[in-house]
């Protein structure tokens, strides 16, 4: 098998969707995608100003099997910058041949070359499969903490 991971470039905002479209499948989610190509675009790959988020890709052969989507947060506890892990995601007729693995080592890699203090993201609560991959390479789970969020009308009341 030959695996490539490589940074995304704005040529890939296509591929970037129809993993984003198939992970929000995967997850039941598919109702709550907003994602167009215009705004992966302005928010990858903006023509003025900094990114939002990075991506990376895995392709075996070129052909796309998989990304992550990470960005820059910070701990104050650490008075270092951390990576946020929005997203992973391998398709399924990938799965089990190490893709997610190495897509995930890559962006420790890149966290560690930065500087940063750790690496977090979320797992469903019902994807046993991902809980234990992640498990199994060292990820503890934060049982104490649970995520809050305001968005859509809650987020815009606040001003």
């Amino acid at each position: 098998m030959n695996l490539t991971i490589r940074s995304a470039t704005a040529a890939d905002v296509p591929v970037i969707l129809g993993h984003i479209q198939a992970l929000a499948a995967y997850e039941k989610l598919s109702h709550e995608v907003e994602a167009t190509e215009a705004r992966l675009q302005a928010t990858l790959f903006p023509l003025e100003g900094k990114a939002t988020a990075e991506c990376m890709l895995a392709e075996v052969e070129a052909a796309p099997a998989g990304f992550a989507v990470f960005f820059t947060n910070y701990s104050t506890f650490l008075v270092k910058p951390g990576i946020h892990l929005e997203d992973l995601f391998v398709a399924p007729e990938w799965r089990g041949r190490g893709i997610g693995k190495r897509l995930l080592i890559q962006v420790a890699q890149l966290a560690n070359a930065r500087g940063c203090g750790r690496m977090e993201w979320a797992v469903l609560d019902w994807n046993q499969p991902a809980i234990d991959f992640y498990e199994s390479i060292g990820a503890r789970r934060l049982r104490e903490w649970q995520i809050c969020r305001l968005t859509g009308p809650a987020l815009g009341q606040h001003h």
